[in-house]
């Protein structure tokens, strides 16, 4: 069985196209026009063993909201097509991530209820030309278009960069995790018959 989606997504703001492999190997093809999103979505490739690719163009002129929301939503509808009727598949995990002086972690479940969890109060600002507030609005639009419940939690940190990345890779190892086929499962994982 084939785990394997593409989706292109275009409106007034931005033109994005993401293909997605959740059986791959971590292989990536990422170019966003946003360098340090870029950098993000090569680590949720690697890190969760998704082949992954991503071509995005969007009104950067006005900034990188528009981009970063919308690759967020493609993602999400990428994971939500790839996954299919979900049969067999683990469902939700949780994975801690350390970087340096950072730990964050995240929970993720993969149950047909959007939901949004963000407890992360590292400092304001950006890194580099990047926003750090955008984090949350990426994920936002993962979730909501995945129609996962995803909770990320910062435990610690002072690094702007450090915590986003730590984030980011704590989401791939949980994604990876819960979106697994348990040979032990026969059917959905839950005792609804249905999410």
């Amino acid at each position: 069985m084939e785990r394997i989606s593409t989706i292109h997504r275009r409106t007034a703001e931005t033109d994005i196209r993401v293909t997605l492999d959740l059986d791959g190997s971590g292989l990536y093809t990422i170019h966003t026009g946003v360098p340090f999103l870029d950098h993000m979505l090569s680590m949720v490739a690697r890190h969760g063993f998704y082949d992954l690719e991503v071509q995005a163009s969007g009104d950067l002129d006005v900034d990188y909201h528009h981009t970063v929301e919308d690759v967020g939503i493609c993602l999400g509808q990428a994971f939500h097509q790839a996954m299919g009727s979900k049969q067999g598949m683990r469902r939700y995990a949780s994975a801690s991530v350390p970087l340096e002086e950072t730990l964050a972690s995240a929970v993720i479940d993969f149950c047909d209820r959007p939901y949004l969890v963000y407890n992360v109060d590292g400092p304001p600002g950006r890194i580099g030309t990047f926003d750090v507030e955008l984090v949350e609005t990426f994920f936002l639009g993962f979730a909501s278009h995945s129609r996962a419940t995803l909770h990320l939690n910062l435990h610690y940190g002072r690094n702007r960069h450090h915590i986003a990345e730590a984030l980011f890779k704590a989401f791939s190892r949980a994604a990876d995790e819960s979106t697994k086929l348990e040979p032990r499962l026969s059917g959905l994982l839950t005792t609804k018959e249905a999410f």
